[in-house]
């Protein structure tokens, strides 16, 4: 380690790279870990990684759980949305839409998730008054929305529950969901199928349709992509349609955003 060092231009900071390290190692985990196994990870005296994980949680670049275990911090997912910002992602999604010559009528959007709420970082507002403007930075809940479902679907019953500790289900209509036990039953349908659904979870008279879009080094969503419609505008034909096009959207966002790394 000390011959690594020696090696680095006079310009590096070695204790930015360690936390760089120790992102990516959070980052790579399914898990929240605890400061044993990240010292662990990086080959790191506890007290130096304790020291890292302090400094990176006060920057909002991690989270320190309740039971002393680390996760990513909210404040990626702002940079995140800078770096979105600059690659004229809303202009690659609207090109997508264009080129496949669908939902002129219905809503579509794109979000990532930030804890428990969707933040959408693209959108289009269709024709039809669903009782919602979608606009860029709009945040709305997890468990109410179908990118949400989706975007959490590929997250694992505990890590779902950890997700929502200590946290009381936010509820927007009568339908939306009660419990954490209730979303976890719907998740197991999202998987099933293929794709979320939120009928009048967010607005009254709504529906959404949403799918993943599945980074496959990881296996976990990076994103989703969805479409609100009325709901008596929804059939099952109809979602059939909606559904194979957000697949189709979400494979080409999928690889412009491979193209962009």
């Amino acid at each position: 380690m000390q011959s690594a060092v020696q090696d680095l231009p006079k310009a590096v900071v070695p204790s930015v790279l360690k936390a760089a390290r120790l992102l990516d190692v959070v980052a790579a985990s399914r898990e929240a870990l605890s400061l044993g196994e990240l010292a662990t990870r990086l080959a790191l005296p506890k007290s130096s990684t304790l020291s890292l994980c302090t400094s990176l949680t006060l920057a909002g670049l991690l989270t320190r759980f309740d039971d002393g275990t680390y996760h990513l911090g909210t404040h990626l997912v702002d940079l995140a949305h800078a770096y979105l910002s600059r690659t004229d992602l809303t202009k690659e999604f609207e090109q997508a839409l264009d080129s496949l010559k669908v939902f002129t009528e219905d809503g579509a959007v794109l979000a990532v998730r930030d804890g428990t709420d969707v933040v959408y970082v693209a959108c289009r507002n269709g024709n039809q008054p669903v009782g919602v403007t979608y606009r860029i930075g709009m945040r709305l809940p997890v468990s109410c929305t179908a990118t949400g479902k989706a975007l959490i679907s590929t997250l694992s019953d505990p890590e779902v529950r950890q997700l929502y500790r200590g946290q009381r289900m936010p509820r927007l209509t009568p339908k939306s969901c009660r419990s954490v036990a209730a979303l976890l039953d719907d998740l197991h349908d999202v998987r099933r199928r293929g794709y979320a659904m939120d009928t009048e979870e967010t607005r009254n008279g709504m529906c959404c349709l949403g799918v993943p879009i599945i980074d496959p080094s990881t296996g976990q969503a990076m994103a989703a992509v969805a479409v609100s419609m009325l709901k008596g505008s929804s059939n099952p034909r109809k979602r059939e349609q909606v559904v194979d096009t957000l697949k189709t959207l979400s494979q080409r966002l999928l690889n412009r955003l491979k193209l962009l790394h």
